[in-house]
């Protein structure tokens, strides 16, 4: 029985004290994660928008949700508080919005290949790979993670459960420690990972413009 179960359990029956317990578990994950990892994957983030290299970012299911939001954030949400647009961008790019191109993978090769294919096609030395996965074990970001890699690329991990295969390969894991299956949670604070790091980099774009 996972930490979920427990939740419904005691206090399934009554909404609003169930709507706490889930509350005040993410709380509890998110104060465990390592947050120095945060930090390494901002660092990583900036090297690639200083150097003028491109955020790519892939998930499977509600994390490719999570990976379109993200592709959104890190340069719509960001350029608002820009004042200079030519130098202060992040080039981010979701691999998981172009549905002809997935389909298209898919079926002529194999699903497995979605995201390495479009990697091959628009990689250039010095960009960077999030992936994002709560079993760490999905075929085709293990696929892709492994040739980015190849190609001297940087990958960045959002990781639930035990981090799965993914752990290992990655260069900087920020892992959501918790039972195997409870998705909802991992899903939940990938998000405010996001929304973490899309905040420091509206405020780090304002303090460069002299705003802060």
């Amino acid at each position: 029985m996972n930490n979920l179960d427990n939740i419904y359990k005691d206090k399934g029956l009554d909404v609003i004290a169930f709507s706490k317990g889930y509350s005040d578990y993410l709380i509890t994950l998110i104060n465990q994660i390592d947050h120095s990892k945060i930090e390494e994957c901002i660092r990583h983030l900036e090297e690639a928008r200083q150097n003028e290299n491109t955020i790519f970012v892939v998930g499977n299911g509600g994390s490719a949700s999570t990976a379109s939001h993200i592709g959104n954030d890190f340069g719509l949400a960001v350029l608002k508080k820009s004042n200079k647009v030519s130098n202060k961008s992040y080039r981010a790019l979701a691999l998981t919005d172009n549905v002809s191109v997935i389909s298209a993978i898919g079926n002529d090769s194999t699903y497995d290949n979605i995201f390495v294919d479009q990697l091959k096609v628009h990689f250039r030395k010095g960009d960077k790979l999030i992936v994002i996965s709560a079993s760490g074990n999905s075929p085709n970001l293990v696929v892709a993670s492994e040739w980015f890699k190849s190609q001297g690329g940087t990958v960045i991990g959002w990781l639930g459960f035990d981090g799965g295969k993914l752990l290992n390969i990655v260069d900087v894991p920020v892992l959501v420690s918790s039972p195997k299956g409870e998705y909802a949670p991992v899903e939940d604070i990938h998000l405010i990972i996001n929304h973490i790091i899309v905040t420091w980099m509206q405020y780090h774009i304002m303090h460069e413009d002299g705003i802060l």
